[in-house]
């Protein structure tokens, strides 16, 4: 699009889209210009070293990642926007890790799909403002494409990347999801703001397996997150007694992070827990396919399937105190037809017999 052909002013156009964004509870707005060529070349490094583990997919289209214009043709800027999605204060979810009989699952999968929800806030977004400005190009990504979401939101100055690779932001700490809206609109760009971790390494020192290598650098085969979603064969023996009771994903580096004291809670109903504190992990291990499914429908962990969930259940039970209850529940599972449920349930069941 033309600045000349626009029927508004592309400053009052930027003003009335953060207005229907803060409508629709993105906290924060911030408009760029991005230049991946430098975070493309970091990402080949980081592969070349094989951090990656599983995910290959980090590998393909990396032309598509280092070149907005490649992916969406017209783009000339890209919008970048937060919303939170924390619904619980930070004191209750760190005594969540302490309960040996209750699973934890990062609060990001708790509650509806992020990528559903926030595609149609997106989408909606969009569409009102060309209602209110006219039509215009773009294209909306939430965690969905090859986008390099915290490079490009780091450049349009919504945050920085923290030391555990996460965009932090002095207003709402990393709490909050990414999404984008690729566009021809040719708005003001907003200025790069300063990092602030200063000599802060809690997130590092924080890591249950070690995973942050190094600031800013993850090995994402030392990731608990990584290895209860991502990964799908056998967790590394050596890492399992570092898991805790953590099922599915892991919150630990952010909930160190001196800068989410500021982090909001949400008002989203789709992103409300659907467990309601019903986290029994010997409830959990004696779920079949049918059950995971049903329970599941709509969320985020449907997608590991029942066998990345039996695993990382059986994991956690190992890490547990080992009552009679949760022992009897792992003996129902000693002959699952999956080789990789039973491995990790004769290896907590050993753990707590010794």
């Amino acid at each position: 699009m033309n600045v000349k052909n626009l029927p508004i002013e592309p400053q009052l156009i930027k003003q009335q889209l953060i207005i229907l964004a803060q409508q629709l509870g993105f906290e924060g707005v911030s408009i760029g210009q991005p230049n991946l060529d430098i975070a493309s070349e970091r990402l080949k490094t980081w592969l070349e070293k094989g951090y990656q583990g599983e995910m290959q997919y980090l590998e393909r289209h990396l032309p598509l990642r280092a070149s907005p214009a490649q992916l969406h043709p017209g783009t000339i800027r890209v919008i970048s926007l937060y919303h939170p999605y924390l619904t619980a204060p930070l004191q209750d979810i760190q005594g969540e890790l302490n309960n040996a009989t209750q699973g934890y699952i990062s609060y990001y999968a708790r509650g509806r799909d992020y990528h559903k929800t926030l595609r149609h806030k997106l989408q909606t977004l969009a569409q009102t403002l060309t209602k209110w400005c006219g039509p215009f190009n773009y294209r909306v990504f939430t965690d969905s494409a090859p986008v390099m979401e915290v490079e490009i939101a780091q450049q349009a100055g919504l945050g920085w990347r923290g030391k555990n690779t996460l965009l932090l932001n002095r207003e709402a700490g990393s709490w909050f999801f990414l999404g984008e809206i690729f566009t021809d609109l040719p708005l003001e760009i907003d200025q790069k703001t300063t990092e602030h971790c200063g000599r802060c390494d809690a997130c590092i020192e924080i890591c249950p397996t070690r995973a942050i290598v190094a600031p800013y650098v993850l090995d994402a085969r030392r990731c608990i997150s990584y290895l209860t979603i991502e990964h799908s064969g056998s967790i590394p023996e050596e890492l399992r007694a570092y898991f805790g009771n953590r099922i599915y994903g892991c919150d630990d580096c952010q909930i160190i992070c001196p800068w989410n004291r500021f982090a909001k809670l949400t008002d989203e109903k789709h992103f409300a827990s659907r467990f309601n504190g019903n986290l029994d992990l010997a409830d959990f291990i004696l779920f079949d396919e049918q059950e995971f499914e049903q329970r599941f429908e709509g969320s985020a962990i449907r997608r590991i399937g029942i066998i990345r969930w039996l695993r990382n259940v059986a994991v956690a039970l190992g890490n547990g105190i080992g009552r009679e209850k949760e022992i009897t529940a792992l003996k129902k599972q000693l002959h699952h037809p999956s080789t990789i449920v039973r491995e990790h349930v004769n290896w907590a069941l050993k753990r707590l017999s010794e």
